[in-house]
């Protein structure tokens, strides 16, 4: 999962600001994205989703991690498909979950732990590191590793900057 395009990176300093980014997101999100969540234990990636998920229409208290069930399907203007693969032994696990037929289907699928499996992924995915650089602040870095997630990185980029958010540091 190379990036293609330059990595756009911003910064959440409270749970506001991931908010803000998740709802600026998700504006942009279209059926058949596959986004690959990264980062350590403790990071933010659930909380991110939560932030995407309500942007889309679904009720914060329903969004939840996945840990042990490994799949959350979640019901807003896109279905959202949430994984998470800390807990599977390798790829072949991730696909016998059935997540091959989801992660190629009409929804939005947030993945996380998605290094764990990248193997089985879509080459063309935008892939989210998250890096916790305070008790409530983090950096967002974003990038594609194809010519659909790199144009939705780049429109990402640009919506936030004409709404003059801050937190930018690309």
């Amino acid at each position: 999962m190379q990036p293609i395009n330059d990595v756009f990176k911003f910064d959440a300093n409270n749970e506001h600001d991931t908010d803000r980014f998740g709802a600026a997101f998700a504006e942009l999100l279209e059926p058949g994205q596959v986004v690959a969540l990264v980062g350590p234990l403790g990071a933010g990636k659930t909380r991110l989703v939560q932030a995407i998920a309500v942007a889309l229409g679904v009720e914060r208290k329903d969004v939840t991690s996945p840990t042990f069930l490994l799949i959350q399907e979640y019901a807003g203007r896109l279905p959202l498909y949430h994984f998470d693969t800390y807990r599977l032994r390798d790829s072949d696990e991730f696909l016998e979950l059935g997540a091959d037929e989801l992660i190629y289907g009409l929804g939005v699928c947030l993945i996380e732990w998605a290094d764990r499996v990248s193997d089985v992924l879509p080459h063309d995915l935008l892939r989210i590191e998250i890096e916790t650089t305070g008790p409530t602040s983090r950096r967002f870095a974003v990038s594609g590793t194809g010519p659909r997630s790199s144009e939705l990185a780049d429109r990402l980029t640009v919506q936030l900057r004409s709404r003059r958010q801050p937190g930018m540091n690309t």
